[in-house]
């Protein structure tokens, strides 16, 4: 049985462009790039070359890229390293109620360490509420986090807007930019965006290596302490191979970014409009304009999530309930409950995200096997059976 993989917002399949980019670095040009030796000047070469290909794509300069292990390196130390850097000037953080745990995290523990976090709502369809963070601003707010698009029911933050509202009040503006980045055009500069968040293996890049841009007139505090690497910000040897990679992942994905957004985002709306022909009593769960293009989130009535997971891992079909981090948990997802849905509901909830390896074939195969089986887990349900009773009165 082959299997199908359908959870691309979790992480994607290295490209095999990208895997020949990194090979003379994992094989032949192991040097460190500290050393000054050939072996390891040549390194270096390669860690910069790969620093201004991705300020180019970002449009900033490329002393305000850092590299670092990941989404979640780069989340901790933009938020924390901002808030403890400014802390003389204020001690208020504005974030949001669907953030990735990553965010959400880190600010939970700066409250813990005197620092006042206040949470945006959103709408129903997950979009940031700009009349409440406008409100929410103190003279004492020093940053602003919003992610760029949910990693769950992949709406897209009015990004711009939040960026001028923070430039207007002097608050520094950062996002979490993982699930963006490969998917959106993103100019740092035209969005007012301070500091931003991304990671490799999101847009078919290796996994282990990500970035975090700081805006160069903002200070940070550093979290890794060692030598003196990217600019002694981020103490550790370079991942030279990771951060070749990187660049290239991000060169294939700008360089064909409308042609893979408008393959992926038929494959998504054709899944879509299958599901809602052939299956009833969903619900489709964020904005269906203002969305990253192979994302959708469907709620199905009457069936745990779980069960749905596991029985669609049995036809060898990769899908996912939420955010990947959060798999294990048995809450509901925070982000369907910050949109209003009920819990019974927001457990019954499934996140295919298209890449694009996919295919048409692999989405019929999908939708015949879901109408299977959330047919049969409805039929097992004391939920199903009160509502078809109700419904026969």
């Amino acid at each position: 049985m082959n299997t199908i993989y359908l959870d691309n917002s979790a992480t994607t399949k290295t490209d095999e462009e990208v895997v020949k980019a990194m090979m003379p670095y994992l094989l032949e040009n192991y040097g460190n790039p500290s050393s000054i030796y050939k072996l390891g000047r040549e390194n270096r070469k390669a860690v910069e070359e790969a620093r201004e290909k991705i300020a180019q794509i970002l449009n900033c300069e490329p002393n305000e890229i850092y590299f670092t292990s990941g989404g979640s390196e780069s989340d901790n130390t933009a938020i924390r390293g901002i808030a403890y850097r400014y802390k003389n000037k204020g001690n208020h953080i504005i974030t949001s109620k669907i953030e990735h745990p990553a965010v959400l995290e880190t600010c939970k523990q700066l409250e813990k360490e005197g620092f006042e976090v206040s949470y945006v709502g959103v709408d129903e369809k997950g979009m940031i509420h700009l009349d409440e963070l406008k409100q929410l601003i103190r003279p004492t707010t020093t940053l602003i986090t919003i992610m760029f698009a949910n990693n769950e029911i992949g709406t897209i933050e009015p990004i711009e807007e939040i960026g001028k509202m923070a430039k207007e009040h002097d608050i520094i503006f950062h996002t979490d930019s993982v699930q963006a980045v490969g998917n959106i055009k993103i100019d740092v500069k035209k969005l007012n965006i301070d500091s931003l968040s991304l990671s490799a293996h999101k847009f078919y890049g290796p996994k282990g290596i990500g970035v975090l841009y700081v805006k160069k007139e903002i200070q940070f505090h550093k979290f890794i302490n060692g030598g003196h690497q990217e600019r002694n910000k981020r103490a550790g040897t370079e991942n030279v191979a990771g951060i070749v990679g990187l660049a290239k992942a991000m060169e294939l994905a700008y360089r064909d970014l409308e042609e893979h957004n408008r393959k992926i985002k038929e494959l998504r709306d054709y899944y879509v409009n299958q599901i809602k022909e052939k299956i009833p009593y969903i619900s489709i769960n964020g904005d269906m304009e203002k969305r990253l293009p192979g994302n959708s989130n469907i709620s199905f009535r009457f069936i745990e999530g779980e069960g749905l997971l596991l029985n669609l891992d049995l036809k060898g079909i990769c899908a996912s309930s939420g955010s990947a981090c959060t798999s294990g948990s048995l809450d509901p997802s925070h982000v369907l409950l910050a949109i209003g849905l009920p819990h019974e509901i927001a457990h019954g909830s499934l996140r295919i995200s298209i890449g694009k390896y996919n295919t048409k074939e692999e989405i019929d195969y999908l939708v015949e096997n879901l109408v299977e089986i959330v047919g049969r887990l409805r039929e097992m349900s004391p939920l199903w059976e009160k509502f078809i009773e109700e419904e026969n009165k």
